[in-house]
């Protein structure tokens, strides 16, 4: 069986066939802010995703913008809400898991905005996280992996293994909030077992989680890539997944898209402009390497500990959707370095 890129493959949301979203306290700009791909699909994936939830509510502007790699910028998106008389302004990022480029990189670039305009207010929010609406939409989605369309041969659920696929990233935090959901979505699915990996910088690595779902002999393995849009590392996934399927002609293996454009992404999306407009804001930081480092050398200067996650910082950006050396390639230089702070 060749691998299937089941579902209609995300695309535009339809506003029209939209829930009504609770009203906006006030009606402040909203910065956007997506992580960037080089990856020119990935790119209009977040742009077509500000789209959809600007047109679902034209009270504010929603301005995108991007970390790295791709333009316009944190700064631009900045100017702009400047140059439009805006001195409050609320900023969320578009990511999945609260890691480095959301405790540190994204923050840095507000300080930067800061400094630069200083009679702004931001008000920055927190990311997607693990919710009811992101389990519902997984758990539709391999629902519909049930149906003869995409599942001709009958396979069961028991004789399937999820293999639970994360983009990896240098803090230890999120990569344990990719086992929680990978968990979550697995309990009470049926399925055989679930298998957790990634495809950069965390271990264990895709073709090892190949390799661990094989060992229960399964008739199917169902790979479910965890990344809101598509970009050079959703791609390389889709391709390590064929090449597995080639090696391993006698099992079975399907290969879930990218979440995109869905309408229970943009209800969290509007739960959290919200929590930025009433102050509810809540990270979870008792975990974050940045937070123990910082406390670590407070407590040997003697100080008591602010926990700040934008300062001292610099830019080095592991391998996040573009090619460089792996600084993490090998498993014993991973446990070497994963606590640390770069």
């Amino acid at each position: 069986m060749t691998i299937a890129h089941i579902l209609n493959h995300p695309g535009i949301f339809d506003t029209a066939t939209a829930l009504p979203f609770p009203p906006l306290p006030q009606q402040r700009p909203l910065l956007l802010i997506g992580h960037g791909s080089r990856d020119a699909q990935g790119r209009q994936n977040v742009l077509d995703f500000a789209a959809a939830y600007q047109a679902l509510d034209s009270s504010r502007p929603v301005i995108p913008c991007f970390l790295e790699l791709t333009a316009p910028t944190i700064q631009d998106g900045v100017d702009r809400c400047v140059a439009e008389g805006y001195t409050d302004i609320s900023a969320l990022p578009v990511l999945l898991f609260a890691a480095r480029h959301n405790k540190f990189d994204v923050t840095n670039e507000l300080d930067r905005a800061r400094a630069r305009h200083p009679q702004v207010t931001f008000h920055y929010g927190r990311h997607f996280g693990i919710t009811p609406e992101i389990l519902a939409l997984w758990r539709d989605r391999l629902m519909q992996l049930d149906q003869p369309a995409h599942n001709p041969h009958s396979i069961q659920r028991q004789d399937t293994v999820l293999l639970f696929v994360g983009r990896g990233a240098s803090d230890p935090d999120a990569n344990g909030d990719v086992y929680k959901l990978a968990r979550m979505v697995w309990e009470g699915s049926g399925y055989d077992t679930v298998e957790t990996c990634f495809i950069g910088i965390a271990h264990p690595r895709l073709e090892e989680g190949f390799r661990r779902a094989r060992l229960y002999q399964p008739k199917r393995i169902i790979v479910l890539p965890y990344f809101l849009f598509t970009g050079i590392l959703m791609k390389k996934i889709q391709d390590i997944a064929a090449q597995q399927q080639v090696l391993h002609p006698e099992i079975a293996v399907v290969c879930l898209p990218e979440m995109g454009i869905h309408q229970q992404l943009l209800g969290v999306m509007r739960r959290r402009e919200i929590e930025t407009q009433q102050g509810a804001v809540a990270m979870n930081c008792e975990l974050c390497k940045f937070r123990l480092a910082a406390a670590s050398n407070e407590a040997v200067a003697g100080h008591g500990h602010h926990h700040h996650h934008g300062h001292g910082h610099s830019h080095d950006h592991h391998n996040h959707d573009h090619p460089m050396e792996d600084p993490y390639a090998e498993p014993a230089q991973y446990h070497d370095r994963i606590w640390q702070v770069p």
